[in-house]
């Protein structure tokens, strides 16, 4: 009997450029070499690395997005997911969602915070808005338990360049990144993307937070 494989927690972050006459999304085709999701259009994203629990955000998760991440995680984890979200998109497309830091704050040696602290800033969890979670079905090479965040690009600094996990990095208009080659999971996200863009929730009141899952063999969505 095969082994199904444990989701492993994942953070994915969706830029939104709004300068232009239309809204931009930031993807990037994942390399034909990978066993996941091979020459897929993505948003930028990753596992949680074991610093993203330790470094020290240069601001916090706004109340509302750390209440609907606790649904299904810690305060701690909930806070390392969006870290995680940050570190990610630095390292795919070199740029920081970020703000200042008092210096000497910033404590991990990897490569990414390392180059924060050399610039005095540190993630700007603050900016960061929660989309949704989806969980990758059983029997795939790969399996993770992946939460969305969104943040508006005016607050990223940095140039756009890639590392080689992602090509063809750059802006999309959001109407026509659905007819790019993407997961199924990621046209999901773009319809989310696209309602709260023209719908804005309102501030004051927290809204339900989309899970997407295959349950029994169908799949589903449902809202937490």
């Amino acid at each position: 009997m095969a082994t199904t494989l444990r989701p492993k927690d994942a953070a994915t972050l969706v830029l939104i450029k709004n300068s232009g006459a239309v809204p931009e999304v930031l993807l990037g085709q994942r390399h034909g070499g990978h066993a996941f999701m091979p020459n897929r259009y993505v948003f930028p994203g990753g596992r949680v690395d074991p610093s993203d629990s330790r470094v020290v955000p240069a601001t916090s998760l706004t109340q509302d997005v750390a209440r609907r991440l606790e649904k299904n995680c810690s305060p701690a984890r909930a806070r390392a997911l969006a870290v995680a979200a940050v570190r990610e998109t630095y390292e795919e497309t070199g740029l920081m969602l970020a703000g200042e830091m008092p210096a000497g704050a910033l404590t991990s040696r990897h490569r990414a915070w390392s180059d924060f602290a050399k610039q005095g800033v540190g993630p700007a969890l603050a900016n960061l808005d929660y989309i949704c979670r989806a969980i990758t079905p059983p029997g795939r090479p790969r399996r993770f338990h992946a939460r969305f965040f969104m943040a508006n690009a005016i607050h990223v600094q940095g140039q756009i360049k890639g590392s080689g996990e992602l090509l063809d990095i750059g802006w999309v208009p959001l109407e026509e990144a659905a007819k790019l080659p993407i997961p199924s999971v990621t046209g999901l996200v773009l319809k989310e993307v696209i309602s709260l863009i023209s719908n804005p929730p309102p501030r004051t009141k927290s809204r339900p937070t989309p899970v997407y899952q295959r349950r029994y063999g169908q799949d589903t969505i449902r809202r937490e």
